[in-house]
């Protein structure tokens, strides 16, 4: 499910000692706070490898492709440009669909292009049990589940296409889900015909909330931004500190969805 990807793999553990005079690659990721182990910076050469906007052009170098469906279409495209330098395995190949499906939302989302899917034909030739692969990231807990029926149950429907939803701590200990299972909710309310764009605030330890923003065609990451964060067109994250920015964000994702069926 999305949330647990034990099934990939499991981290290594890297002592310090590995990151000197090392060449540091980090993957998929838009700007340094976000960057999972604190000791990227550490070695003698940084490179940065993302398909996020580059608003944060960290490394001594980088290669950002905006148009990728993700950071493992990119990664194929390079392993082919190396004139058999690189060169993929079977499980490789696996966990590099992985990402593809993950990111396109199994091909569903409007950075699925032509290439992609040669590139996903490239991988599943490798032989791996690419249904597996889709089975993992389609299920879900019983109680991720009864989340996905209270947000269906409770979302807020603002007008113009727009919607929101307040996962608080409350509703997350009375389900039993944990923090990094809740991602497995995200893309629900875009399920319904009549949601256009969306927004997903989830409570945090401190009384903050982690803001999801999502749309069917309105561009977002303009609002994500404005509210510390930023993203994809129509796929970001940002935070609120309180509920007075929450209706402050709602407001926004409304006139959003205004212009944009204006506009069309």
């Amino acid at each position: 499910s999305v949330g647990d990807l034990t099934w990939i793999n499991q981290p290594e553990e890297v002592p310090d000692s590995f990151y000197e005079g090392a060449l540091v690659i980090v993957t998929d990721t838009a700007d340094t706070p976000r960057v999972s182990d604190p000791r990227f910076n550490q070695g003698s050469y940084l490179i940065k490898i993302d398909h996020h906007p580059n608003d944060d052009a960290y490394g001594d170098l980088y290669y950002v492709n905006t148009d990728a469906s993700s950071c493992s279409e990119i990664i194929v495209d390079l392993i082919n440009a190396s004139e058999g330098q690189l060169k993929l395995t079977t499980e490789a190949a696996r966990v590099l669909y992985a990402g593809i499906i993950g990111d396109t939302g199994r091909f569903l989302y409007n950075a699925t292009t032509e290439h992609t899917f040669n590139v996903a034909a490239q991988l599943v030739s490798f032989g791996f049990d690419h249904s597996q692969v889709s089975q993992n990231l389609n299920e879900v807990t019983l109680n991720q589940a009864k989340l996905q029926s209270v947000v269906y149950d409770q979302l807020q429907f603002d007008g113009n296409g727009a919607a929101h939803m307040v996962i608080t701590r409350a509703l997350l200990a009375k389900l039993g889900v944990a923090d990094d299972q809740v991602n497995s909710v995200v893309s629900t309310p875009g399920h319904l015909r009549e949601v256009l764009l969306w927004s997903m605030y989830v409570e945090k330890e401190d009384g903050t909330y982690r803001v999801h923003f999502r749309s069917k065609g309105p561009i977002i990451n303009g609002i994500a931004k404005a509210h510390h964060g930023g993203g994809h067109p129509l796929a970001s994250g940002g935070n609120a500190v309180d509920v007075e920015e929450i209706n402050q964000i709602v407001s926004e994702m409304k006139a959003a969805g205004a212009a944009y069926q204006i506009g069309q």
